[in-house]
């Protein structure tokens, strides 16, 4: 089986981190040394499950055996996570993805195969391996890990996906001032969800701090992905500085849920000049066990180049198809409404987007709509149930989208 998670952790990088470490607990008696083996032994193994049907059923009007793909795969994940030892800490994660029937379809990595792309190749690798160290208010980690800033329009890990995107990094933490989270991480390598890896030379900052009726962000990302740029300057690097409030305030028994964000982004570490901005407006309200929302996301372009996103989790935004992942040069405009409830300790929930270029030579031209709705609900035994759809009709436009279908069946545990 091949593997889906490369360790190209730098290893000479990692030694020299790990190396006054060890020196330290060299130094230290036999009963430093017992009480890391301590650390080790005291610390806690989770085994999860994850069982996915995924079916696409793509209307190409051009070539039929595109028309449909399905698969069915199991991830199992193991992660240990250890003891503290003044401070010191570290977590390892495997994740194991399998098909339960043949991959006769495209998934990144057979591309071969006929059919819609269903992303979630098979294999076994390293998700997560990192050193920590924990300080009073500010913690340290050093090795592949998971970053997930604000919603992760940004910065996320699309968890949805069986391979998770994971980073190698190292990022530290601070809460010493009350309701204030400051992070900031440098970022060499980029483990994506098919088994990829990135070359980077990124840095990440993020201020956090939580008011009574929501919590402000503001950020500077300075993403360049070094594999795209060697040899060919691609403009792939960009730098982008923003700021966003979200949170909910009460009336009675009514809750009103608000977001607002603003971020202007210009080219990084190459010659594609471009200067465009990305902004997002939401307001919901929830009165007895129903929540509704609606909201406008905009992301714009400037000089044939739309405002890039490459390290998001791009499945939660701009409809559940990922038809739309890319959209050109034209940028892309998202009108979306949410409905949401609970019953019987059921959730139910219904979306719908409208999207539209948002600048270019099909200025206002639908891309397409979207509706989707997501049923889910945990049993007593502990295993989770989600039946997920999502229905994209293609608008009248340029950029070659078929009309799209997708559902998916989920059931997880967590032993």
């Amino acid at each position: 089986m091949p593997t889906i998670k490369k360790t190209s952790l730098k290893l000479p990088v990692l030694a020299a981190a790990i190396s006054p470490i060890l020196a330290l607990g060299l130094s230290q008696t036999a009963i430093a040394a017992d009480s890391i083996a301590d650390a080790l032994k005291e610390g806690d193994t989770v085994i999860s499950l994850r069982l996915r049907y995924e079916n696409v059923d793509a209307n190409d009007k051009n070539d039929a055996t595109l028309d449909g793909s399905d698969a069915i795969t199991l991830k199992t994940r193991a992660t240990y996570t250890s003891g503290d030892f003044n401070g010191l800490g570290m977590t390892l994660e495997f994740d194991d993805v399998t098909s339960l029937k043949s991959v006769n379809y495209p998934d990144k990595v057979n591309s071969g195969e006929n059919g819609p792309t269903i992303a979630d190749p098979e294999g076994t690798g390293v998700n997560q391996v990192y050193l920590s160290y924990k300080i009073s208010d500010t913690t340290a980690k050093y090795g592949r890990q998971r970053i997930l800033l604000d919603n992760q329009r940004f910065v996320g890990g699309v968890g949805f996906r069986q391979n998770e995107q994971t980073y190698d990094a190292l990022s530290v933490s601070n809460t010493s001032v009350k309701n204030l989270t400051l992070f900031a991480a440098h970022i060499y390598n980029v483990d994506g969800i098919t088994g990829t890896n990135a070359d980077h030379d990124t840095n990440l900052l993020n201020v956090g701090y939580k008011t009574p009726v929501g919590k402000v962000s503001a950020y500077y990302y300075d993403v360049e992905d070094e594999t795209k740029n060697t040899g060919v300057d691609t403009g792939t690097a960009s730098k982008t500085v923003g700021a966003r409030f979200a949170g909910s305030t009460k009336a009675g028994d009514v809750k009103f849920l608000y977001t607002a964000e603003l971020a202007k982004q210009s080219e990084g570490d190459n010659s594609i000049s471009y200067d465009t901005k990305y902004n997002h407006l939401m307001g919901g309200i929830s009165v007895a066990g129903v929540t509704a929302k609606i909201g406008r996301e905009s992301l714009e372009a400037d000089n044939g180049i739309t405002f890039r996103t490459p390290l998001a989790t791009k499945h939660k935004f701009q409809g559940w198809t990922d038809t739309l992942l890319g959209h050109g040069a034209n940028g892309i405009d998202d009108t979306y409404i949410t409905v949401g409830t609970k019953v019987a300790g059921v959730k139910l929930l219904a979306v719908y987007h409208k999207l539209e270029a948002n600048e270019g030579t099909v200025d206002g031209d639908e891309f397409g709509t979207e509706k989707g709705f997501v049923v889910a609900t945990k049993l007593d035994n502990g295993i989770g149930l989600n039946l997920k759809y999502a229905d994209l009709s293609k608008g009248d436009d340029s950029i070659g989208k078929n009309d799209t279908k997708k559902l998916w069946l989920i059931a997880t545990y967590t032993f």
